[in-house]
């Protein structure tokens, strides 16, 4: 998306992802498509749709919402620089995935969940990107709850493990690295922001209606939001 009028570029993390306006980047665009990365990043983004229930959920709400989500049209294999992995482009409504730092099936599902629970949150609410580190915060709170970021095998190969309440923590931690990454600002500023709203924004487990710990979990509320209308049609 574009910065916002007021904010430099850099201000808001875009020099992470490419420009994608020019028509520089456009060529560019062209000639990455046909190498290796893009080809495994189309192929994992596409298995993520079909096969997950986690993105098939929340796509499935995002297109009861909005206009229906196409994988030619929502998403983006770009290459990013540094060790993100994806983002949201609130203006386009466009989710950008980093081919380059994107290398196992399994990743690509969490960082197509994450993004879709941005854009799930973009459109049941008026979610200020730019200018509200609060509302920001706690989308980026709800996307590493509920995504599968800080499930316990993740973390378990992160070499993070043995602490009390440590789900808690991992999110705080992940929302705190994601702010960081995309905003100009302290890491004292940004812990502030997490802590006021991570206690009401960590129990917002929408549209799952629970933490999803396991894909029987994901499969559960994918099944309850596809029926959630038999009730009524049966009486």
């Amino acid at each position: 998306s574009a910065p916002h009028p007021s904010s430099s570029y850099e201000d808001y993390g875009y020099d992470i992802i490419p420009d994608r306006t020019t028509e520089k980047t456009k060529k560019q665009f062209i000639r990455e498509s046909q190498f290796t990365f893009n080809h495994k990043c189309q192929n994992m983004l596409h298995f993520a749709m079909e096969t997950s229930e986690y993105p098939s959920l929340i796509s499935a709400l995002v297109s009861s919402s909005r206009s229906k989500v196409f994988k030619g049209r929502h998403f983006s294999c770009e290459d990013c620089d540094g060790t993100v992995s994806g983002g949201f482009d609130a203006a386009s409504s466009q989710i950008v995935l980093c081919q380059n730092n994107i290398h196992q099936q399994s990743h690509m599902n969490r960082v197509v969940t994450h993004e879709l629970i941005h854009a799930f949150d973009h459109c049941r609410a008026h979610v200020d990107w730019f200018d509200n580190f609060r509302h920001l915060a706690c989308s980026e709170i709800r996307a590493a709850n509920l995504s599968g970021d800080c499930a316990f095998t993740n973390e378990l190969s992160r070499f993070n493990f043995g602490l009390k309440q440590h789900h808690q923590e991992c999110v705080r931690d992940r929302a705190l690295r994601s702010i960081l990454a995309v905003r100009k600002i302290s890491r004292e500023e940004a812990r502030k922001i997490v802590d006021e709203v991570f206690e009401s924004c960590f129990n917002d487990h929408a549209p799952f209606g629970r933490i999803p710990h396991s894909k029987k979990d994901a499969a559960f509320a994918y099944r309850e939001y596809t029926n959630r209308d038999r009730y009524y049609t049966n009486l």
